[in-house]
């Protein structure tokens, strides 16, 4: 249903379909208007077949009556019957020939060139209709012939009446040269007319017209889609959408496109600038208070139990106090970073293996041990330092975890079209209940007092309190960078496996 609904409502679909329409539609106009005009046809032919029938009797008895010597005067007999609207000829085949090769004019009313003679004569022997005639003189043959004249002009051939006499095979032609015959589809295919080749014109450039406004509108905004990743991708910081923009009627939104662009980058701008300001402000008092605290012990007698343990409280309140602070400006420059990611082609084979080397001397102090395969030459589009937190991050998460003598997995590989990378520890797991929500904000599974000694970057204090936005920062900054990230216990030891996916470049 959703699929079906997605279909719908798609520009490409509704494109296609409009084609689809724009196809059929003149098919199906076109075989209704044939056939009408192929009703109008027959009606045309059956009223010229029974004129030509009605001149062809009117002309028999002097057929009947013609012989060698009268032929050169058959031309006067037609002259009574012909006018502006019709034009007559007669063919005669003598009793001594045979076939359509037998068949000459001998007359012609209004008269008529020989070499317009010749030439109807050989397209009705080429045609085989006088082949026909000389076979039996017999029946109204009706024609739909058009013949043209040297003068550029044309005629239609509407019947040919043949008449037997003593002296042989007569053959009457009646033919018209009025604009109701030339502009039919008499004697030519249908689609040949005028009139259908000026509907077809027509029709096209409205096709045309609404198919181009569809495409361009599509076009401009494949170009804003392109813009705005290569903005994202920094590859086009001085391009607007207005620039790329080819429709007027898209002008106001490009516009506002480009404002949002701008607003975008100076709230990233100033969120940074708020978070590094605000944590200044608060580190330096904290930091004045927490050296002001050291006079004071050594001032106290040693047996002052209650000064001293007011002491601890404030020096407890002071870390975590330093811990929120630390929290609060990682959560402003996560946020910054995903308004506006900076992006630009990274090796991360090499900053992978450059970052899995810097935790030797973590990894010794607490006693483990490091595998590490990572495929050369894997590179993404991505912040280095949005992608340093995000490794940083699901491997410490592994490291804090992970028992004595255990081992943390790091594999970079590549897989089609996509930058696989897959980090392992041998710890607990997480409970199955909860790993729905490790990616959550401000959960955690961590037991109080364990964990990575100092502030850490997945929110972890030094009195062990966590803040439980490590893999939450992580989700949020591989899903901007247009990846996935996934975890499971694993199922062949025990431990943990982190999975993140991120497109490749080439």
């Amino acid at each position: 249903m959703a699929r079906t609904r997605w279909l719908w409502r798609s520009l490409a679909s509704r494109l296609a379909l409009l084609t689809i329409v724009f196809l059929a539609v003149p098919v199906l106009i076109y075989d209704q208007f044939r056939r009408a005009d192929e009703t109008g046809q027959t009606l045309l032919l059956q009223s010229a077949q029974q004129q030509g029938r009605l001149i062809a009797r009117a002309i028999q008895p002097d057929l009947g009556r013609a012989d060698r010597a009268s032929l050169p005067q058959m031309g006067q007999v037609l002259t009574r019957f012909a006018d502006d609207r019709t034009r007559l000829r007669l063919l005669v085949r003598p009793r001594a020939l045979s076939g359509g090769d037998g068949f000459f004019y001998v007359g012609a009313a209004p008269a008529v060139s020989t070499a317009d003679l010749d030439a109807e004569r050989r397209q009705l022997v080429e045609q085989g209709i006088l082949d026909r005639l000389g076979s039996s003189c017999e029946g109204n043959v009706p024609l739909a012939m058009r013949v043209p004249r040297t003068s550029g002009a044309e005629e239609v051939l509407t019947s040919i009446t043949p008449m037997n006499t003593s002296f042989g095979c007569w053959a009457l032609v009646t033919s018209n040269d009025t604009e109701a015959l030339l502009g039919s589809s008499l004697g030519r295919p249908y689609w040949k007319t005028t009139t259908v080749q000026l509907a077809a014109l027509i029709y096209v450039a409205m096709a045309g017209l609404v198919l181009m406004v569809l495409v361009g509108v599509m076009r401009n905004l494949h170009r804003f889609g392109d813009l705005a990743r290569d903005l994202v991708g920094g590859e086009t910081p001085g391009e607007s959408f207005a620039q790329r923009n080819t429709v007027p009627e898209l002008a106001g939104v490009a516009e506002a496109f480009d404002r949002m662009v701008d607003t975008l980058r100076q709230s990233a701008i100033q969120l940074r600038r708020a978070a590094e300001d605000n944590a200044h402000a608060f580190k330096t008092p904290i930091a004045v208070i927490r050296q002001s605290t050291e006079p004071l012990r050594r001032a106290l007698p040693e047996d002052d139990v209650r000064s001293h343990r007011a002491l601890t409280m404030i020096d407890k309140s002071l870390d975590k106090l330093d811990g929120l602070v630390s929290f609060t400006r990682r959560m402003d420059e996560a946020a910054a970073d995903l308004l506006e990611p900076p992006r630009k082609k990274i090796n991360m084979s090499a900053l992978v293996e450059r970052m899995a080397n810097s935790y030797t001397g973590l990894l010794s102090e607490r006693k483990l041990h490091m595998r590490s395969s990572i495929q050369p030459g894997v590179v993404v589009r991505a912040s280095e330092d949005i992608l340093e937190t995000v490794v940083e991050n699901v491997v410490e998460n592994a490291v804090s975890f992970s028992p004595a003598d255990a081992t943390v997995s790091v594999r970079l590989s590549r897989n089609g079209r996509t930058a696989e990378l897959v980090v392992e520890d041998e710890g607990a797991g997480v409970d199955p209940g909860n790993l729905p929500r490790i990616f959550e904000r401000y959960f955690s599974q961590r037991e109080a007092g364990k964990g990575m000694p100092d502030t850490d970057p997945t929110g972890q204090t030094a009195e062990g309190t966590h803040f439980g936005i490590g893999l939450w920062i992580v989700r949020r900054n591989i899903e901007a960078l247009g990846g996935t990230v996934t975890g499971e216990n694993r199922r062949d030891t025990r431990g943990f496996r982190m999975r993140i996916v991120l497109p490749v470049v080439g």
